[in-house]
């Protein structure tokens, strides 16, 4: 369709001039309104207001002006309808080919904490309404709803003056879907106005509306097959970090979103720095970045790096469980610098999420993985929606987000005669806002402000405290002085070690496999006996233990004595918390309640 007369009006005046300047250029007519008009006929071109093109001057302090038969006529009439052709005759009207529009700033005005009224002023009538009219008659109309879409209708138009079908579907399209997300910000902003009038906590609104903007095409979801996928903002609204570098794909970003708001809030309630190693959506391993012992800095690996409070909360969270933090995504509540990012270069990790970069850290971490490594910056600015949505099998459900603060305040609840100490709280602060941010159900144990073992997503609570408490095992034996004196060869590369020494650890190599796990070794490693493990585990001590919901029965009790563990904290609430309490009191435990139930799915 070649264009001959186009209607322009619009708030953002990008690049307004030079695009008016070639539609002139092209033989096109511009009729305008308001500040628009001012704008074009400044630059010397011609312009004609829409009041003198309707013959109706602007009424009612501009609410009214472009709403009017010869605009909407000249918009919507189907060309070569002989119907339409009488009708626009005996009213005088022009086809329209070309609206070009945007919206005022609603979002923007109710983002400056304007008042109600201010708001209501600022929702645009004239707009909306060009904007459905010209995307619906696209079949005619070519309509622009932001300067990025210039540059492509100045392509199409600079031989022929004309569009084609498919640039004026694509922006139709485009047209509907700001449409779309205009009126959801509106009836999201006057709900939620509404809310705050009929109750202090507000109700959810019986519809609710949401625009969801594609941001990063995904190469697939959980799995190879479910593809397409991608990423999205909500309402227009910031994502909640930047990408850096590398290509996240769908699980990473699960993990990356979880972990950040787990050190985010560990570091918050300790103030210290804080870390956590993640893999399918619950942490391998939490920790804060307490000082290194000599036996832990050799049993960990450290090697020659000079530690830094970060990079030894990285370390401590790594090794929770290092087997199972192969391959992880990370994250960090405070700026990574050199020292937790040559910590990084030696694991086997997807990728980052932190709350800044020093230049030496990021020149480490982006030539890991030949370039491909993961790097995201937490956005600080971000404030999370108060209600999540979560779309399951054609059905959307709607819950306030978990927004309870876990801090050492909420362990004053003590139950047992035994009372906490203060390392204790920061060990149970730890556990608590790990397991907040893992499957449920979960337990999970602690001590020197890390995480030891987590148990995630089991059906059964105890089976939960036995699951942790095997990782607790392994942990607490890689101390043992068989496991630190392991014949490695030279060769053998880190993580494979980590392999190695939970297989020795375990004791329990098939026949089949023994020969691959021997190649490890200079020579055969003598096997622990039931005496070295027995031995070492009751040596364990001062450990916490913390779970997302209460204890229904002793049995977690009775199973986590035998793991060291001296100060619990859990929700309370069971009709079974009288026994629950007399049992640790059996074992000169020590439990507060918090009173929160710490569910995740």
């Amino acid at each position: 369709m070649k264009v001959k007369r186009a209607l322009l009006s619009v708030s953002d005046k990008t690049g307004l001039v030079e695009f008016a300047s070639f539609l002139v250029s092209k033989g096109v007519e511009l009729i305008s309104t308001g500040g628009s008009a001012k704008t074009i006929r400044a630059s010397g071109l011609p312009v004609k207001d829409v009041s003198e093109y309707t013959g109706s001057r602007e009424i009612l302090d501009g609410r009214v002006k472009s709403l009017h038969p010869k605009i909407h006529g000249g918009i919507l009439n189907v060309r070569g309808n002989e119907k339409h052709i009488q009708d626009m005759a005996s009213a005088d009207i022009h086809d329209i080919d070309m609206v070009v529009v945007n919206l005022y700033m609603f979002q923007e005005t109710v983002a400056k904490g304007s008042c109600f009224e201010t708001c209501i002023e600022n929702i645009d009538i004239g707009g909306p309404s060009m904007l459905r009219s010209s995307s619906k008659n696209h079949k005619y109309v070519v309509v622009a709803t932001n300067p990025s879409q210039y540059p492509d209708i100045v392509r199409e138009m600079k031989d022929s003056g004309c569009t084609s079908i498919t640039l004026r579907r694509r922006l139709a399209a485009e047209g509907f879907a700001l449409s779309a997300a205009y009126d959801t910000a509106i009836s999201s902003w006057i709900n939620k106005e509404l809310n705050k009038e009929q109750t202090p906590t507000g109700i959810s609104a019986a519809t609710t509306t949401r625009v969801y903007k594609r941001e990063v095409s995904l190469k697939y979801g959980c799995n190879p097959h479910q593809s397409p996928a991608g990423l999205y903002s909500i309402d227009g609204n910031n994502l909640p970090f930047s990408i850096i570098n590398g290509t996240p794909g769908y699980i990473n970003l699960l993990d990356a979103v979880n972990a950040w708001q787990l050190v985010n809030e560990l570091g918050l309630a300790t103030g210290l720095p804080a870390a956590t190693s993640f893999k399918h959506v619950s942490p391998a391993g939490a920790a804060v970045g307490l000082e290194l012992s000599d036996t832990e800095k050799e049993v960990f690996g450290c090697g020659d790096i000079q530690l830094t409070p970060s990079a030894t909360a990285y370390i401590r969270a790594r090794n929770a469980d290092p087997m199972s933090s192969f391959g992880d995504f990370s994250a960090l509540s405070e700026t990574v610098d050199e020292a937790t990012a040559l910590v990084l270069k030696r694991e086997v990790s997807d990728g980052i999420i932190a709350k800044g970069y020093t230049d030496k850290a990021l020149e480490i971490l982006k030539a890991k993985k030949g370039g491909k490594f993961i790097i995201l910056q937490a956005n600080q600015s971000f404030v999370a929606p108060k209600d999540e949505f979560r779309e399951v099998c054609g059905m959307t459900l709607c819950q306030k987000r978990c927004d309870a603060m876990i801090t050492p305040q909420l362990l004053s609840g003590i139950r047992t005669k035994r009372p906490l100490t203060d390392e204790a709280k920061i060990d149970l602060t730890v556990a608590n806002i790990t397991l907040k941010y893992t499957q449920s159900n979960s337990v999970g144990y602690a001590k020197n402000g890390q995480m030891l073992g987590v148990g995630a997503g089991q059906q059964s609570r105890v089976d939960c405290v036995k699951l942790a408490a095997r990782k607790v095992e392994v942990w607490s034996m890689r101390f043992h002085p068989k496991v630190r004196g392991l014949p490695f060869k030279d060769e053998i590369k880190r993580q494979a070690r980590v392999n190695a020494r939970v297989h020795y650890i375990e004791g329990d190599i098939t026949d089949a496999e023994r020969p691959q796990y021997l190649a490890n070794f200079t020579q055969e490693p003598e096997p622990l006996s039931e005496a070295d493990r027995s031995g070492w585990k009751a040596s364990l001590s001062g450990v916490s233990l913390a779970s997302d919901a209460f204890f229904p029965f002793r049995d977690s009790i009775d199973h986590a004595s035998k793991y060291g563990v001296e100060y619990i904290a859990q929700a309370g609430g069971s009709v079974q918390d009288a026994a629950i309490i007399a049992a640790a009191d059996e074992y000169n435990m020590a439990m507060a309640f918090t009173g929160i139930r710490l569910f995740h799915h």
